[in-house]
């Protein structure tokens, strides 16, 4: 199996790639903290694949994309220590043979790489990849495979937390879809707020991106939330969970072939 370790601001993604049944087979989760350690990755790792019938020894390469600089190394060594591999973490030197190439390697999320690299490698044309992670991000690839730019924004449970915790009388609310956009009391005015909100801010990105490139793009839809608001169904060419996984590996093997 292939090990792809997705390390972002709010959780550790680790995804198992089979090459037997060409799947993602397995998917765990793990709250970032920078209080991390070697023994807590170890622990709840063993766990986990205890639970799934897994062994450490099914891993055959392991690659690394982390946007916290504070655990990359811990991670590196979790790798090195449970897999007896040594990872590939990912870097701006990174990206010297891929199909996708940036003016400025060193500022962009190795994360935001992993996608742009998984989607351009996919329909090898203009795309646009929108991540619903703790940002909105909207990484735009041209014809050629270079990547234009980057626009950021809070993502969907940033907005809900900072309306938790900078006001005093809303209450923090699930990320669900309303039924109607007008909301009927505080949660779902919330709720509507928000999520029909952030319909029409993706919408309207992805609108003022196609009239400055003046051409139709392709697009995909990635994070944890990327399916969650119902009301932008039929906007995205397609929805896929795994593909920052899926650029973690590809950058990987390229890097070692």
């Amino acid at each position: 199996m292939f090990l792809s370790i997705d390390a972002g601001n709010s959780n550790i993604v680790f995804g198992f790639y089979n090459p037997a049944t060409e799947k993602w087979t397995h998917e765990f989760r793990l709250e970032t903290k920078m209080d991390l350690t070697l023994n807590y990755l170890v622990k709840n790792i063993q766990f986990y694949f205890l639970e799934n019938g897994l062994s450490a020894t099914l891993v055959k390469a392991v690659g690394i994309s982390s946007v916290v600089p504070e655990i990359s190394n811990l991670l590196v060594q979790f790798s090195e220590s449970f897999f007896n591999k040594s990872p590939h973490l990912i870097n701006e030197r990174s990206y010297s043979s891929l199909l996708v190439s940036t003016a400025r390697p060193a500022e962009i999320g190795t994360d935001l790489m992993a996608n742009a690299a998984a989607a351009y490698e996919y329909f090898r044309t203009a795309c646009v990849v929108i991540d619903f992670g703790t940002a909105l991000t909207f990484t735009i690839i041209d014809e050629q495979g270079k990547i234009m730019g980057v626009n950021i924004v809070p993502g969907l449970k940033t907005a809900i937390k900072s309306l938790f915790r900078n006001t005093s009388k809303l209450p923090e609310v699930k990320l669900e879809m309303p039924k109607s956009a007008i909301g009927k009391n505080t949660i779902h005015s919330i709720q509507a707020g928000i999520l029909y909100g952030y319909t029409g801010l993706v919408k309207g990105m992805l609108a003022a991106i196609r009239k400055e490139m003046n051409r139709e793009v392709k697009t995909i839809a990635t994070g944890g939330l990327s399916a969650i608001i119902s009301s932008l169904e039929g906007e995205f060419d397609m929805i896929d969970r795994e593909l920052t996984l899926k650029g973690i590996k590809l950058i990987t093997e390229t890097n070692n072939p």
